[in-house]
C-alpha cells in the first residue's frame, strides 16, 4: 500500500483524507504536514493519521505527496523538497488552482511524476466532480492511484489537455456557487411570501435536492426532464418563461466564461 503525503490540512486535504480513511485506506499509511498545530493534530485525532510539522519529514516519509497549499506557495514548497530530498520514484498530485504542470515541474527540478487535479468544494462531503491531467512521466500504476485517491469523494474525469482544467473550473470547480445563488435568491422570495427562515430554506434546499436526484436516476436529457415539469399555460411554464426573457441562458454562459478566462489569467500570473 501506497504512502501518502499531504502537505497542507485545509478543508480539501482534509476532505481527501477522511474520504480515504472512510474507504478503508490504512491511516498508517497517511501523514500531514502543516505549520499550525490546530488542524493537523484534528485530523490525527479524528482519522488516526500521522502528522509532523515539517514537509521534509511528510515527504520522506512518502511516496505520493499531495500539494494542499495555496497556489502562490506551490514553487516555493516544491523548491524545498528539492533542495533537501531526492525525489525519485515519488509522484506529486496538486489541488491548487492556477499553478502548471510545467511551473511544478520547475521547481520540483527533478523527473517526477506529476498531477494537476481540480476538486470542487463538494468532495468535503464525498459529493465532488475532480478533472485530472497527468504529465507524460506518469505511469499506469501512478494514473490508477491517483483515480482511486480522488475518487474517494467523488467521480473522477481524466482531461485529455491541460487546458481542460480551466475549462473544469468553469463548469464544475466554481459552479457550486452559482446554484447557490440562485439557491439564495429563492430563499428570499420565499421569506417575503411569509415563510420563515428555517421553512424557507428547508423548502429551497429539498428542491434542489430532488432537481438534482432525478438528474442522476433519470437517462432523460435534462431539457427533458424541464419540458416534463412544464405544463402548457401553466405556473411553470411562466415561470420559464420569465426567466428567459430575462436572459438567464446568456447570464450562464457568461459567467462560465468570465470563469473560465479568470482561470486563464490566474494560470499566466502565477
Amino acid at each position: 500500500m501506497k504512502k501518502v503525503a499531504f502537505i497542507g490540512a485545509g478543508n480539501m486535504n482534509g476532505a481527501i483524507i477522511s474520504g480515504l480513511v472512510q474507504s478503508g485506506y490504512a491511516a498508517k499509511n497517511i501523514i500531514v504536514s502543516n505549520p499550525s498545530a490546530e488542524k493537523r493534530l484534528a485530523l490525527q485525532a479524528s482519522l488516526g493519521v500521522k502528522q509532523t510539522q515539517s514537509n521534509i519529514e511528510a515527504v520522506q516519509f512518502a511516496d505520493v505527496i499531495v500539494l494542499g497549499v495555496k497556489p502562490y506557495l506551490i514553487s516555493e514548497v516544491c523548491q524545498q523538497l528539492n533542495e533537501s530530498i531526492d525525489l525519485t520514484g515519488k509522484s506529486f498530485i496538486s489541488v491548487a488552482a492556477g499553478t502548471t504542470l510545467t511551473q511544478i515541474e520547475q521547481a520540483l527540478a527533478q523527473p517526477c511524476s506529476v498531477f494537476r487535479t481540480m476538486p470542487n468544494t463538494p468532495s468535503q462531503i464525498g459529493e465532488g466532480v475532480t478533472g485530472i491531467y497527468a504529465n507524460a512521466k506518469a505511469t499506469d500504476d501512478e494514473k490508477a492511484f491517483t483515480e482511486t485517491l480522488m475518487a474517494s469523494v467523488g467521480i473522477v474525469k481524466w482531461l485529455e489537455t491541460e487546458a481542460q482544467i480551466d475549462h473544469i473550473i468553469a463548469v464544475s470547480g466554481s459552479a457550486p456557487a452559482y446554484f447557490f445563488l440562485f439557491m439564495e435568491a429563492m430563499e428570499k422570495q420565499a421569506r417575503t411570501y411569509g415563510f420563515n427562515e428555517q421553512d424557507s430554506r428547508e423548502l429551497v434546499q429539498q428542491t434542489a435536492l430532488g432537481a438534482a436526484k432525478m438528474v442522476i436516476e433519470n437517462q432523460l436529457p435534462i431539457s427533458k426532464l424541464r419540458e416534463n415539469v412544464t405544463s402548457k399555460g401553466g405556473t411553470t411554464q411562466a415561470a420559464i418563461s420569465s426567466l428567459s426573457e430575462g436572459g438567464l441562458e446568456q447570464l450562464v454562459t457568461k459567467a462560465m466564461t468570465a470563469a473560465l478566462d479568470r482561470a486563464k489569467e490566474m494560470a499566466k500570473n502565477s
